[in-house]
């Protein structure tokens, strides 16, 4: 997990939003061992209660489970619990403005997707 902390939100909000990513993505797939909090707070310099905190909001999600004496483990459906959040979220809180934006540039849905992007960046229609 490669991680540039900014400080746009606190540490452990951008650590549980990376593990997220990482479920999301399927890098972290269903039953999979997060890394220890100690090894987490080794690798990236941080407090190892900024980590529990991270980890403490993933189980209080259900996304996460705690396994006595082995770690943390992804829980089952997370990723899907995840894809129906994030959805909902997407359509509340971002898609209205990109929506905005769109209409504001005269770009329709129909515009966007008829252009690809080839692997040089550059748009074709």
């Amino acid at each position: 997990m490669s991680v540039t902390w900014n400080d746009n939100a606190p540490i452990y909000r951008q650590l549980r939003d990376k593990v997220v990513a990482m479920i999301l993505d399927e890098v972290l797939r269903q039953g999979d061992a997060l890394p220890s909090v100690r090894q987490v707070a080794a690798d990236f310099q941080l407090n190892p209660i900024t980590v529990s905190k991270a980890y403490q909001e993933l189980v209080d999600d259900h996304l996460v489970e705690k396994r006595r004496g082995l770690g943390m483990y992804v829980a089952e459906g997370a990723r899907e619990a995840l894809l129906r959040s994030e959805r909902e979220r997407f359509l509340r809180e971002e898609w209205p403005a990109l929506k905005d934006r769109l209409a504001r540039l005269g770009l329709d849905l129909s515009t966007l997707s008829a252009t690809t992007t080839n692997a040089n960046g550059t748009s074709h229609e």
